[in-house]
């Protein structure tokens, strides 16, 4: 029988993405100076406002007030009419040293024996429905949030764009659990009242501005998501083009489009942002599961965050060694001990190997050591490469060396190059393949 399925995804400004990018900013600042600093960084955003408190231990200074500016003028937050601007916006900071019970459970003489940071449990998943391995739900309902910004930030077309959006889609599935069709999308965007960007909402209200002005309706919106958008996403990505095409061409789709009618207050200003409030966005759209810990803010000591890339690392590649055509890979810790407590591998009757769920996590912690250190080292974590994974999720993004630009302890910027996404990398495939009779 078939059924329905449906991820959602969430723009760069979106309140709760604000505050994850701001954390992981910062994050990212102080690793360039000290690669073993431990942060614990926490952001609220709201109405001309942001909040930056935390545990931070770190040999280097930052100005984290100007991080916190720089970043969001690079989201989009740049205009006094959306009541939340990067040079206006009070910035109130309340950061101080990390717990001495919290760091002695970490830090061991043999760097190797480096205990977790925290107990709880962290979970990877991974299918082949996607050429990236990620569910194709959120997969589609990322790239029409990132596309929407893309056309936002070139500005030649659907100029009345503003930073905040989100995106769902819901996909129907056969018995045998593939993509038959799209059969909703949603979409909502931020925009400003008028089709006229040479005037203000200031402007506008005060009569200073063009008086030839046009109201953004929500058809309006829809029609350029039709025209615009959803070609663009259809051309530039061939797993799920021909869905999308047909999608356009189905009678019986939905396309929801701003469904409340107007989305002029937005962003910060139309709610509150807090970090790590969008645990499923960032990491399977509910496919899976999720562990109990958020990621962004956090340096790569926090299992939290580094042990969830190695279970995405490890389901990876099981799926694409051809263990299996989907697979869950939770491991679990106790604050201050270095060894997992657990391994746990669930392939969901999908094996393609003669053995059991358990045979499987067997092989897989003789091939993978998840104690933290080694996690760390594997994967290069202690590089600042936060950033880019607090907008548009942590999974499922391009393994790749960029240019970074950082501020160092008297504002001045330096660049240096880092590897994003170290845990999409399929480096150990012959080794899991080899382990597996493959």
């Amino acid at each position: 029988m078939h059924y329905l399925f449906t991820s959602e995804s969430v723009s760069e400004g979106h309140p709760d993405k604000v505050s994850d990018q701001i954390s992981d900013a910062i994050l990212d600042n102080m690793l360039a100076q000290d690669p073993h600093a431990h942060v614990a960084c926490e952001t609220l955003c709201t109405t001309g406002q942001v909040v930056i408190a935390g545990e931070v231990t770190c040999k280097g200074w930052v100005d984290v007030q100007q991080i916190a500016r720089r970043t969001i003028a690079e989201i989009g937050y740049t205009k006094a009419d959306y009541k939340f601007e990067a040079e206006s916006c009070g910035i109130l900071t309340a950061l101080h040293a990390q717990s001495q019970d919290i760091n002695m459970g970490v830090s061991r003489a043999s760097e190797e024996e480096q205990g977790a940071g925290d107990q709880g449990m962290m979970f990877g998943y991974a299918t082949d429905e996607t050429d990236n391995y990620m569910p194709l739900t959120l997969d589609l309902a990322h790239t029409l949030v990132y596309t929407l910004a893309r056309i936002r930030k070139e500005g030649k077309q659907m100029t009345y764009l503003r930073p905040d959006s989100k995106s769902q889609v819901t996909i129907e599935y056969d018995q045998n659990n593939h993509p038959v069709r799209i059969d909703t999308i949603v979409l909502s965007t931020q925009h400003d009242p008028f089709r006229n960007n040479r005037s203000s909402e200031s402007e506008i209200r005060t009569g200073a501005g063009s008086p030839c002005v046009e109201p953004v309706t929500p058809e309006q919106i829809k029609q350029d998501i039709i025209a615009i958008l959803l070609p663009r996403v259809a051309t530039r990505d061939s797993r799920y083009g021909h869905l999308l095409h047909a999608f356009l061409e189905d009678k019986n789709a939905k396309l929801l489009v701003n469904p409340t009618g107007n989305f002029v207050i937005g962003g910060p200003h139309g709610d509150t942002g807090l970090t790590g409030r969008k645990i499923i966005v960032d990491t399977y759209g509910g496919r899976g599961a999720h562990g109990g810990g958020a990621f962004s803010g956090k340096d790569p000591s926090k299992v939290d965050r580094s042990a969830a890339y190695a279970a995405r690392w490890i389901a990876k590649h099981l799926v694409a060694a051809g263990v299996a055509h989907e697979a869950l890979v939770q491991v679990s810790y106790a604050i201050g001990v270095a060894e997992p407590v657990s391994l746990y591998v669930n392939t969901y009757g999908t094996a393609l190997v003669p053995m059991t769920d358990a045979e499987i996590a067997q092989r897989v912690s003789e091939l993978f050591d998840l104690r933290p250190a080694a996690i760390i080292r594997d994967l290069n974590l202690t590089q600042p490469m936060y950033e880019e994974t607090a907008k548009y999720g942590h999974m499922g993004r391009t393994n790749e060396v960029v240019t970074k630009t950082f501020l160092d302890a008297d504002g001045n910027e330096y660049t240096r190059q880092v590897e994003l996404f170290t845990w999409e990398k399929l480096n150990r495939i012959d080794a899991v393949r080899a382990k597996f009779g493959l």
